[in-house]
């Protein structure tokens, strides 16, 4: 049951991905144009830069879910792959419970923030006067998304702590070996590891 969750969890957050760098994209061809139409026409698009700071903060929370699920995130690993695997398997999961607190505490004062702004019809302080809550909706449903995800892989992560499955809390919380970097960014294909790594596969 974990792990059929774990694998939908990934495919909203694939999507999720897909559609955050669909925005970006959209509003870097809004800025480009923006910025040659000034330059060529004198001409300016009003509002390309409010926007394009409304699709970053909106699209980045929409990527956490999938930077988790695939372990991207960026951790000190110095002293960690010195240690045995139970102390790592338990550092893992006690890194994720203090996210889970700290991001269940953003998202509440982040939706606080959303109701707040669509009680009150806040509009930004621009010549557009855009409603707050419209960009602010779609960063209240990244961040829940990610607040979801991370729920789970807590819950999934510690539950494999408690049957002494090292290797399923590593490969669900722990740093991505370079066996399993190389798999990710190649695919798979014509990746041969070195001599004494026996966690990956040859190509």
């Amino acid at each position: 049951m974990f792990a059929a969750v774990h694998a939908c969890l990934e495919r909203i957050s694939q999507y999720a991905v897909w559609a955050g760098g669909a925005a970006l994209l959209a509003s870097a061809v809004m800025v480009t144009v923006d910025v040659l139409s000034r330059k060529i026409f004198n001409v300016t698009m009003s509002g390309s830069d409010e926007y394009s700071g409304y699709v970053f903060s909106a699209t980045t929370t929409w990527a956490y879910s999938y930077c988790l699920l695939h372990r991207s995130n960026v951790r000190i690993d110095a002293l960690y792959n010195l240690l045995p695997r139970p102390v790592t398997a338990v550092l893992d999961v006690t890194g994720l419970a203090l996210l889970l607190y700290y991001m269940s505490y953003m998202t509440y004062y982040a939706f606080i923030s959303f109701h707040g702004s669509w009680v009150h019809n806040s509009v930004s302080i621009t010549t557009l006067g855009t409603p707050q809550w419209i960009p602010q909706l779609f960063w209240v449903m990244g961040l829940t998304l990610f607040l979801v995800t991370l729920a789970f892989v807590t819950v999934y992560s510690l539950t494999a702590l408690l049957q002494r499955n090292w290797d399923l809390v590593a490969k669900i919380a722990g740093v991505p070996s370079i066996a399993e970097v190389m798999e990710e960014e190649t695919h798979g294909v014509d990746v041969i590891l070195a001599a004494g790594d026996s966690s990956g596969k040859e190509g």
